[in-house]
């Protein structure tokens, strides 16, 4: 799944299940379908499953802001080892059936140490298209239909 967090600077939260947790990445540019494009991801804490559908307001101190569902669905590791043991040694294969994002899509580490970068990069397959910007032309949530500008709206803000 991935929220879309209006945190300090907006971004989109992507999170994997592995390990009986969400793994999770911060990606400040959102998921781009042009395979062409490399994607900085954030590694952040693991969340527990249940936040999945968070949807809603992240109160003052960190990570405070808006969040909403941007998309969700199911992935299959394509990889050979448990998806756990792959994010662990820094390169996941992974094709995702979400309601936004389609196909392949890998995230490969770039830096270790205390500043540990990642990359999420989409595969050439039938859900590629350069054509198409989900993160620009479909900004609402797939659990409300809400935008973060509306969330924030209802909250007073």
């Amino acid at each position: 799944m991935i929220q879309k967090h209006a945190a300090s600077s907006l971004h989109y939260d992507f999170r994997l299940e592995a390990g009986g947790a969400l793994k999770s990445w911060a990606v400040p540019k959102g998921p781009s379908l042009d395979p062409r494009d490399k994607r900085l991801a954030m590694p952040v804490e693991d969340h527990p499953l249940s936040y999945g559908d968070f949807e809603g307001v992240i109160g003052p101190g960190y990570g405070a802001g808006e969040v909403i569902v941007w998309d969700t669905g199911q992935y299959r590791n394509l990889g050979e080892q448990p998806m756990e043991q792959a994010i662990e040694e820094g390169y996941a294969v992974f094709w995702l059936e979400g309601q936004k994002l389609r196909g392949g899509w890998s995230l490969r580490r770039i830096a270790t140490g205390g500043d540990e970068r990642w990359l999420l990069v989409k595969k050439r397959d039938e859900g590629a298209d350069a054509r198409r910007h989900p993160v620009s032309t479909r900004p609402e949530s797939v659990k409300s239909g809400r935008t973060i500008e509306e969330l924030r709206e209802e909250q007073g803000g």
